[in-house]
């Protein structure tokens, strides 16, 4: 459990005012609906993909972190075999463990919920009863994950209330995919679920499985800020588009006579895209295909020069990933409304401002076609350049943040 127990002060450092007003509205919140309990505090963060868009599903790479957005909740065992959770804002939860099969797939948190417990017994966990009350600053449906950090906190409780915080963050991944795959219907790989749950940042290799290793870094050590942006319309309704990247993907590797990208190499289909071409009739998934080699190389290359200190090199290739996730793979709008092209446009705001104090990057975040782009500016522009995307923006979309040390995780207090 080395880790995964951790105070708030660890958690939240230099926050640690703002987050204990949000534990002890969380608390008066549960005690006001169940007096007389006594819960335990758990915190899960929402993430940020540095490297490595649209790569998870084809057995990629990525560099990836979580952020100082959080969901948090105050959470109980009970004797009932039934999960009640009340998230401010949302409608009430409630799911019997005895007849999961009676809740409904694709109807929201209730679906997740039903899926995960699910995906605990699936996997061999034990899982009980449990009351909630929850709360998050994690933006919805805008690439931040903020169905991951609802998962990965969930997780957290049925880790430590049944099973002694004894189940690992790769099975955390994989219990929140099943649900996503199963209850939602939504081809979601594991990087935004690794992310959420392991905290820091992390290189997430998916040839094999799911590997990953932590990464010594965070952009407070480069005297820079992450900026998320909200563009404005969310991708909740835009699952076709998502899930074509995938089918495409998997299309082309199919076609080299593998399973999956990371079994062949960008060489072998450059030789083969003649006759691909005429084969899959779809130039947009040898794009893709090649943004995925591509991509890949470039969290190698963004890893390697994070070792050698070479912190200009990674805001490069943040750049060049954001430029390819663009024209390469296509994810910046949706084809079937190309009037609305928020995320290109702020990108190309953002541009304009990085060109003129030098230094920075910006990209599109997340799974595109709307929602967030990240960028990093040198700390010294923070409120320049907050006020300058803003205008465009709307400053209640516009959010300044840092990569968290911790992930999903119980708060001791």
């Amino acid at each position: 459990m080395e880790g995964k127990i951790r105070t708030p002060d660890e958690v939240y450092g230099a926050q640690g005012q703002r987050a204990e007003e949000r534990i002890q509205h969380l608390l008066t919140m549960f005690h006001d609906s169940f007096p007389g309990g006594n819960p335990r505090l758990f915190s899960a963060p929402g993430r940020t993909e540095i490297i490595g868009n649209h790569v998870d599903h084809n057995g990629g790479r990525i560099l990836a972190a979580s952020i100082t957005l959080d969901t948090i909740c105050a959470a109980e065992k009970t004797d009932d075999k039934t999960i009640v959770i009340l998230s401010e804002g949302y409608q009430p939860i409630q799911v019997e463990l005895a007849a999961l099969s009676s809740v409904p797939k694709e109807s929201g948190s209730i679906s997740l919920v039903a899926g995960l417990a699910e995906a605990a017994q699936h996997f061999g966990y034990r899982i009980g009863g449990f009351r909630a009350v929850v709360t998050t600053e994690v933006i919805a449906a805008a690439g931040v994950s903020s169905s991951a950090s609802f998962e990965m906190l969930l997780c957290a409780v049925i880790d430590h209330l049944y099973n002694g915080g004894t189940i690992d963050y790769a099975h955390y991944a994989r219990m929140g995919q099943y649900a996503e795959n199963r209850w939602w219907n939504k081809a979601s790989g594991l990087m935004d679920q690794m992310a959420c749950a392991v905290g820091g940042t992390i290189l997430l290799d998916f040839s094999e499985g799911v590997r990953y290793e932590s990464v010594d870094f965070s952009f407070d050590r480069l005297d820079m800020d992450l900026f998320i942006v909200n563009t404005g319309k969310g991708h909740a309704d835009l699952s076709a588009e998502y899930s074509s990247i995938p089918h495409e993907m998997h299309e082309v590797a199919e076609a080299l006579g593998v399973k999956q990208l990371s079994d062949s190499n960008e060489e072998t289909l450059l030789s083969a895209i003649p006759s691909l071409r005429k084969t899959l009739k779809n130039d947009r998934a040898i794009l893709r295909a090649l943004h995925y080699y591509e991509e890949c190389r470039r969290v190698d290359e963004a890893v390697e020069a994070l070792r050698r200190g070479q912190t200009d090199r990674v805001l490069s290739l943040i750049n060049a990933g954001g430029a390819s996730s663009l024209m390469w793979l296509q994810n910046g709008y949706c084809c079937e409304t190309p009037g609305e092209q928020s995320v290109p446009l702020m990108l190309a705001l953002s541009e304009r401002y990085i060109r003129s104090c030098g230094s920075g990057a910006c990209r599109l975040h997340g799974g595109g076609f709307a929602g967030v782009i990240m960028a990093v500016l040198p700390r010294a522009e923070r409120k320049r350049f907050f006020d300058y995307i803003a205008a465009y923006a709307g400053k209640e979309n516009v959010y300044v943040m840092g990569i968290r040390g911790a992930g999903a995780v119980e708060l001791s207090v």
